[in-house]
Formats: structure tokens, sequence, C-alpha cells
């Protein structure tokens, strides 16, 4: 199963939402659902005339320029989730001209370059952690407090919250960083109380996780580029079970076109687990499973070997 492998128009006249969309996993997520059909809603801080403190060439433009490609309609917005207004004035926008939304995405994160890893707390710049608390879980809350109206006038409506790490393994593992630990796990829980509330609208939320993400920032550390990634398996061999941003894509597309999704609803996901679920695969054709692979793998202590995981 390849690049066409799934229906072009299963999400034909649904309109989402995916905030934190210049690139990563939401750049990902925005092009499947607009190779299923949708209108799709990019926002982000960098444009092609202003950048974000990440200082990247990445733009909203560009993700709604492959939207569009990809099949659907894509609508780049400029953003700062965390400017209460702006996110209302994009709400009401949505609402002017589709006066629906389907699928709400949130995917805003921002953090990279704010936490220091292996670090302790009363080590950690105080300032930077807040700030990649704020950017991590204040951008979600606030934009599902002024989308979730909207979401909710339509039974089948779908929440993604993306985060890094089922809950499962969250539960059991050190995330790398005090303040990363709490940003990726509170994420999850934000899932699971808004699938609470939204379970009498016949509305779902969900926890999504990617895996190894092949991101435009983990390609340039490891000096590769999509095209020749696998030449970065010699100094990290584990690297092998990555995927790329499209795959999570996939998965959310394949939520989003489920009319049973409510069976998710309130529950932490994977790329990989839903793959076995929907028979969707990554643009190589493979099924990366990296969760599991981590556990059983990677953690283990055990030679970098995908077999049976991908």
């Amino acid at each position: 199963m390849g690049d066409e492998s799934h229906g072009k128009d299963t999400l034909r006249g649904k309109v989402a939402l995916v905030a934190g969309a210049t690139r990563g996993a939401g750049r990902g997520i925005a092009v499947e659902l607009g190779a299923a059909g949708a209108t799709v809603y990019v926002t982000g801080r960098t444009t092609r005339g202003q950048r974000s403190e990440y200082d990247r060439p990445e733009t909203i433009e560009e993700t709604a320029e492959l939207v569009t490609a990809a099949g659907g309609e894509g609508i780049a917005v400029q953003v700062d989730h965390l400017d209460h207004a702006r996110v209302r004035d994009l709400v009401e926008r949505i609402d002017r001209d589709h006066g629906r939304l389907d699928v709400l995405v949130n995917d805003v994160w921002g953090g990279e370059k704010l936490a220091e890893w292996d670090t302790p707390l009363w080590e950690h710049d105080l300032d930077a952690g807040l700030r990649l608390l704020r950017l991590a879980i204040d951008t979600h809350i606030i934009t599902s407090h002024y989308a979730l109206p909207l979401l909710i006038r339509n039974p089948g409506g779908l929440v993604v919250e993306v985060t890094d790490g089922t809950k499962e393994y969250n539960d059991d593992n050190y995330r790398v960083s005090f303040f990363y630990d709490q940003a990726k796990s509170a994420v999850i829980r934000l899932a699971y109380a808004q699938a609470h509330e939204l379970r009498k609208y016949g509305c779902a939320a969900v926890a999504l996780t990617p895996g190894w993400l092949r991101s435009e920032m983990m390609l340039d550390i490891y000096g590769v580029r999509e095209e020749n990634w696998r030449d970065a398996l010699e100094k990290v061999p584990h690297f092998a079970i990555s995927e790329t941003p499209r795959y999570v894509g996939r998965a959310v597309a394949a939520l989003a076109a489920d009319p049973e999704v409510m069976r998710w609803t309130g529950r932490s996901l994977s790329s990989g687990g839903l793959a076995q679920e929907y028979g969707f695969t990554d643009l190589d054709g493979s099924r990366p499973d990296a969760w599991r692979y981590v556990v059983e793998v990677q953690d283990a202590g055990k030679p970098a070997d995908t077999t049976g995981y991908r």
C-alpha cells in the first residue's frame, strides 16, 4: 500500500483546523486531511514574511499549498495560540466561512529550544520551563475553549491532542526533562477530559502520538534529508524505526473518516497502533510500530533491528 492507497474523498465537505501546522506532525496531518478531501485551516506563527522564535524556513503558506496540492483546500492563517483574541477571531472566521468544524487537531508545541535535556528541575531554567508548559498546554486549552462550541454543532466531530508517547509508556518512563515530561503527559489528560465533556454531543477526543518522527528539525539535527535519512543510522541505529510526518497524518485521516470513531474516545493512541487497525502505511509502504519497538528493543538494550516492527 503506497502513497495513493486511501480514498481521496473520505473527508470531502469536512472542515478541519490543524493548530500548529507549520512543520513536523502538524504539516503531515494537514496534508493527509487534504488528501482525503478536507478543507484545512493551517495555523502557526511563521509566514513567508515573519519567522517565529524557532527561526526556521518552513511556513504556514507552504503547508496550505501542500494541502491543496494533495486534493483538499488549504487555508493559512497566522495565529499565536496563546493570544485569546487571535484564536477567537480564527474560529469566528471558520464559522463565518463554513458554519462548521469537524476536526480539531491541537498540535501546537514549540518547546524544543526551551527544553534542557537530562537537566533536573532545580537546575533547569525556570522561565524557559514555564514557557514550555504554556506553549505545550495552554495553547491547546485556549484553542479548544474557542473551537469546541463550533465543533459540537454536529455529531461526529473529532478532537486530536497530539503528544509524544502513549499513556502507557509515559506512565512508566521519565521523559528526558521535568518540564517535557509534564507537558507530554498533561496533553494526554487533556484528551481524556475533553472526551468526557464531548461524549453527550456525539463527538470524540483522543490523544495521539507519532513514533520517532522524521521532522524537518530532526533531519537537520542528524544532517540528512528525507531522501537519504538512512545515512544517519551509522550514528543512531535505532533511528531505523523512524517514520515520516505523513504517517501520523494518515492516522488522523483514518480516525476522522471512521463512522465508529467514538470507540476510541478518551484513549491514548499511536500512529503505529492505528496503522494495524486501519491498514494504512507510511509513504514507503511500511508500518513502523515505534512504541512497541522502543520498549522491546531500544529500552531493552538490544541491537537495532526493526524486523517485525515495520
